[in-house]
């Protein structure tokens, strides 16, 4: 099959593209980021999505500036609209205490969502192949991982990432460049056998293939779809239990310790890993011994898990130890200077500006609102939330408890008591990465719009709901961390 039907064929069996869809790929100029670019090229017209393309600099090598102007020349000639980010990835390891390969992916990722909802992209396209798959798979392996690691990357992950290569090997690519004379670039690091997913690609993998199974990557391929298809099952048998047993009080989350210990061992671990999820966010550098921890935990112990997360086991119940009171503040804002919500390092500005339209503004409840200028009374009160505390979102039909919007949008519990709420004359107008109160709406009758923004700081916008693989499979240092 030619390539270009094979990752058309891709695209329409799991719909990561539709008709409308502004799609912003993540280019690098190397082989994979340079072949998709070219396959979205040709299938643009005829599928019907807008394309764009974002480059983040990651300046830790000598010859990062050198690509960035070839990616700047191959925008220019293909007539495409390029956004690029730089940071100095390895000052941001040391300050944050992060490894160096984490921090990149950190601030890659945040730079392809901030440039997605600038431009209004529905769609984030990365390189992503059938080799990373297969890469991957032994990494995890090596690594020691559950059968989630070994199902590795998905083509699609939530609504916006998407990896239409990943059913394409590197031969075939590379194939396809050489047939279309495209150029692009190499980025040695690849080739570096220091790294461990570097000696699986140089090393071990050209040798399975030629001493063992010439259709390694076919096979692995297979394997991973089934996994993945009958890991949905799993986690909906997870999920009806997980809402039995994993239970928020006023001040916590808590697991049922009784009902946890009466279940089998592998759905046990099931729900102790979406109460994980739930508690952080994501499943990132926790281990099967975080896992066993609280499985085998006798009341009266106190849990050290990864992450810095503590847990005190009773009779009954399972729950967190806080090791720090959240963040306590009240800021009244008038909206003509910047508002600094120091504990947490978040900063606000408002703006107003006459409305146009709804297509000219980018959307993204975690980056800002935009709100009726003319429905919103000053000064704004901003606090943190308070029990009892509810609102009516856009589109709903009443009034919602914040805590259950917050389940709602998987939004985790360790972060909510974080989320700054702003309220205009008595009434929940905005939470961070919730949607406007609908008495604040834009509608046809607005005449000024208002929009309150982030502007130094950020809260994380993604997080993983059950099924999802992380953001960055191919490049996460230890990706589920062996859970």
């Amino acid at each position: 099959m030619a390539l270009l039907e094979k990752v058309k064929k891709t695209i329409l069996e799991y719909r990561l593209i539709t008709s409308g869809d502004k799609v912003l790929l993540a280019y690098s100029g190397g082989v994979d980021s340079t072949a998709l670019l070219h396959l979205l090229l040709e299938l643009r017209k005829e599928m019907g999505f807008g394309l764009y393309l974002a480059h983040f600099n990651h300046q830790l090598r000598p010859e990062a500036d050198e690509e960035e102007l070839f990616i700047r020349e191959r925008a220019t000639q293909l007539k495409l609209s390029l956004t690029v980010g730089r940071a100095n990835v390895r000052q941001e390891a040391s300050r944050q205490k992060l490894n160096l390969e984490e921090a990149a992916r950190v601030m890659r990722y945040r730079f392809l969502e901030e440039t997605a909802a600038k431009i209004g992209a529905t769609k984030i396209a990365t390189a992503h192949n059938l080799n990373d798959q297969v890469e991957t798979f032994f990494l995890h392996l090596f690594r020691g991982t559950g059968p989630r690691g070994l199902w590795g990357i998905r083509p699609k992950v939530g609504e916006r990432l998407i990896r239409p290569l990943l059913e394409v090997s590197r031969a075939e690519i590379e194939t396809y460049l050489r047939q279309n004379s495209l150029p692009y670039r190499v980025d040695r690091t690849n080739f570096d056998r220091r790294w461990l997913r570097n000696k699986i690609r140089v090393e071990l993998i050209p040798y399975l293939l030629e001493e063992f199974d010439a259709s390694l990557l076919h096979h692995i391929k297979i394997l991973t779809k089934i996994g993945q298809d009958e890991e949905e099952v799993l986690l909906s048998l997870g999920q009806e239990w997980a809402e039995k047993i994993i239970y928020e009080t006023q001040e916590n989350l808590c697991l049922d310790r009784r009902r946890l210990s009466s279940l089998s061992p592998g759905l046990a671990r099931l729900i102790i890993r979406e109460y994980l999820r739930q508690l952080r966010g994501d499943l990132r550098a926790f281990t099967f011994r975080d896992v066993e921890t609280i499985f085998h935990s006798r009341p009266g112990q106190t849990l050290v898990l990864s992450r810095q997360v503590k847990l005190r086991c009773e009779e009954e119940r399972i729950y967190v130890l806080l090791t720090e009171s959240p963040p306590s503040f009240c800021y009244e804002w008038e909206g003509q200077n910047q508002l600094e919500v120091k504990e947490i390092g978040i900063v606000f500005e408002a703006q107003t500006k006459i409305k146009t339209t709804l297509e000219d503004l980018n959307f993204d409840d975690w980056q800002g609102a935009y709100l009726d200028s003319q429905k919103v009374s000053w000064p704004l009160v901003v606090k943190p939330r308070q029990p009892g505390d509810r609102y009516q979102p856009l589109g709903s039909p009443g009034r919602k408890k914040l805590k259950e919007i917050f389940r709602h949008r998987k939004i985790p519990w360790f972060l909510r008591s974080q989320l700054p709420v702003f309220w205009s004359k008595g009434e929940i107008i905005w939470v961070p990465g919730l949607p406007v109160a609908e008495k604040v709406k834009i509608d046809r009758a607005t005449k000024e719009v208002l929009h309150l923004r982030i502007i130094k700081g950020n809260f994380p916008s993604r997080f993983q709901k059950p099924g999802d693989s992380t953001i960055d499979d191919c490049n996460s240092p230890d990706l589920e961390g062996g859970v």
